[in-house]
């Protein structure tokens, strides 16, 4: 085991700084080294190389309990000590997760605006409440903040808009869209009621 760990280190530390920290001797280690490979380091470097796939496939967020079930579903059975050790020796570490963001700011001194809602969540048409919210989505390039504003009537997003960062023009992007959808709609049913007027006349 100690012969193992220092093969898979020499390119970072010297073999005598590696031998002398684990008490064994350089000797020993390089007539380790000479030895054929045994069924069982065979069978470890296709294990890292599966490991390694199921690694990149998660975009690094697997750790050994999920891999140790994606490889058992391949009909791998391994156990959790032997992976531990596989993911050392190939230097595989879990992505850590971006921290949660907050969204909302409340401890600011600008003018707040009067809440006309008042959580009258149905109106009684449409384009008469609208609602909007921020989150941010994971992509393979980065985060992404995604604003969207709703029709508290018809419950159909009315407007939307995408930044790689939170500022006050993501939303109002978000309403002008919203804004400019509303009134498009509004201009064809204007449009095709004078059409059918003018028709049953």
């Amino acid at each position: 085991m100690k012969f193992r760990f220092i093969q898979a280190h020499v390119k970072e530390f010297p073999v005598s700084v590696l031998c002398g920290t684990l008490g064994v001797t350089r000797s020993g280690y390089y007539a380790w080294n000479r030895r054929p490979d045994s069924g069982k380091a065979e069978e470890d470097r296709h294990l890292i190389e599966a490991i390694k796939a199921i690694h990149e496939n998660s975009r690094e967020t697997y750790g050994t309990p999920r891999i140790r079930k994606a490889l058992k579903s391949a009909g791998k059975r391994i156990g959790k000590s032997r992976i531990d050790r596989l993911r050392r020796e190939a230097g595989l570490k879990v992505k850590t997760k971006r921290k949660f963001k907050a969204t909302t700011y409340s401890q600011h001194n600008y003018p707040v605006a009067e809440n006309i809602l008042n959580r009258e969540f149905h109106p009684s048409g449409p384009n008469r409440a609208w609602a909007s919210d921020i989150t941010y989505i994971w992509t393979r390039e980065s985060w992404l903040y995604l604003a969207i504003v709703m029709d508290l009537f018809s419950r159909n997003v009315v407007g939307w808009s995408m930044a790689e960062r939170m500022t006050k023009s993501l939303v109002v992007d978000a309403l002008h869209q919203g804004s400019f959808i509303s009134s498009m709609r509004a201009s064809c049913t204007s449009s095709s009621f004078q059409r059918t007027a003018l028709f049953a006349a």
